[in-house]
């Protein structure tokens, strides 16, 4: 799930990834703002999800992945599109 906070006085969005992919110990999201090699690690709550809140630039769109157990790449159902990516397959969209 993909909640977006946006300020009036700000130049960003604050952007809540929720992510409760099955059997995780750890879950990043990876390539926001064009970086596929540093991900952005969640933290695991309780419940089993992982979230993050991440900032992101107003008037932009990010494709994403999230990284299941450093192995398994994943969508998000809820993200605002998806766009096809070099390996054949899709990445997430969020728009800001």
């Amino acid at each position: 799930m993909i909640q977006k906070t946006y300020f009036k006085t700000k130049d960003y969005c604050k952007v809540k990834f929720s992510f409760a992919p099955e059997n995780a110990e750890t879950v990043e999201v990876v390539g926001l703002n064009s970086d596929w090699e540093n991900g952005i690690i969640l933290s695991k709550k309780k419940d089993g999800t992982f979230s993050a809140d991440i900032s992101l630039p107003k008037d932009s769109k990010h494709e994403f992945k999230y990284l299941v157990n450093k192995t398994e790449w994943l969508n998000d159902e809820t993200a605002d599109s998806e766009a096809a990516n070099e390996y054949g397959g899709t990445n997430s969209v969020v728009v800001i």
